[in-house]
């Protein structure tokens, strides 16, 4: 790992939390294209077990699209505490929280943010593909865009590049043993919110949710970046992996993640084709990453705006 007094540069390490979801949802959607998937299938295709979930019922079914976008009606995490595993062992870890997950609403009726619907996410994709959801991503996402330094189990020879993450930050103390425990998995949450990656590799996901360098066609591009939750708080509008908001001036498309440790955010602009990747290795700080990286991007509209008078 860097040493403390190491200065952070675009490869630095990072866990990047929840920013795993859009990643998850852009492999969805890469499935949906070849045929693989079907966007409005049913879960319990691939995944029978969800069927354990406290009040599941058989219609509506719910699919890889009320998943993703946060329409599924789970609730965000099921009530037992979560167990520290490997990258290897997440599988059997999600499949044991089923009998204590839990609706809170049925599907397609109201926008609740869950975790878990992105852990049985993953999962589903690694039945329907027979791959290790690792080396799906690995195969669809990271080396077909250069990612190089992305990856949800860190090897060896990258771990000099890990940026150390602090459970606290300018309001608390700082804490490094739980994101020191949270190295080798993140448990159940592995699919939901245990990828690791970079500012550089960011930028480069980022370029392709643009529609630049993309294996997705603009259509299925559309379709992830248009919201399906709509709401008056601008923070439940979400498409599938991504939250949208638009104003008078910008379309500003993007995620945040969290993790014991570390805070990440990527947005941009979908008309200017500006972007934004912050990372750091502590949790809580005087700078809000989602306002500050919305700010820029509005500054930045305003300025091109101006020189195209």
């Amino acid at each position: 790992m860097t040493s403390k007094r190491s200065q952070a540069t675009t490869d630095s390490v990072y866990r990047t939390g929840s920013i795993s979801k859009s990643l998850v949802a852009y492999v969805i959607m890469l499935l949906v294209q070849d045929n693989t998937i079907e966007l409005d299938g049913a879960i319990e295709e691939y995944l029978p077990e969800v069927k354990k979930i406290k009040g599941y019922r058989e219609t509506p079914k719910i699919t890889f699209r009320l998943l993703a976008s946060h329409m599924s009606g789970l609730a965000n995490e099921p009530q037992v505490p979560q167990k520290i595993g490997s990258v290897d062992n997440w599988e059997s870890l999600l499949l044991e929280v089923f009998p204590n997950a839990y609706f809170e609403a049925r599907p397609d009726e109201q926008y609740i943010y869950s975790n878990l619907a992105f852990g049985i996410l993953g999962l589903a994709l690694t039945r329907a593909t027979n791959k290790a959801l690792p080396d799906l991503l690995s195969s669809k996402v990271f080396e077909p865009m250069s990612m190089q330094n992305t990856f949800y189990k860190i090897p060896i020879s990258k771990k000099g590049n890990i940026a150390i993450g602090r459970l606290g930050g300018s309001i608390g103390c700082y804490n490094e043993e739980k994101p020191l425990k949270e190295l080798a998995g993140r448990g159940w949450a592995t699919s939901s919110g245990g990828v690791w990656s970079t500012a550089n590799d960011l930028a480069k996901f980022v370029i392709s949710l643009m529609g630049f360098k993309s294996d997705l066609k603009k259509e299925y591009l559309n379709i992830m970046q248009t919201t399906k939750s709509k709401s008056t708080n601008w923070e439940e509008n979400y498409g599938l992996g991504l939250f949208t908001y638009k104003d008078s001036i910008i379309h500003r498309i993007g995620h945040e993640g969290i993790a014991p440790g570390y805070r990440a955010n990527f947005a941009y602009e979908k008309d200017t084709k500006y972007g934004v990747v912050i990372l750091r290795n502590y949790t809580w700080g005087s700078t809000d990453l989602k306002l500050r990286s919305t700010l820029l991007l509005r500054r930045l509209k305003k300025v091109q705006i101006k020189n195209n008078k």
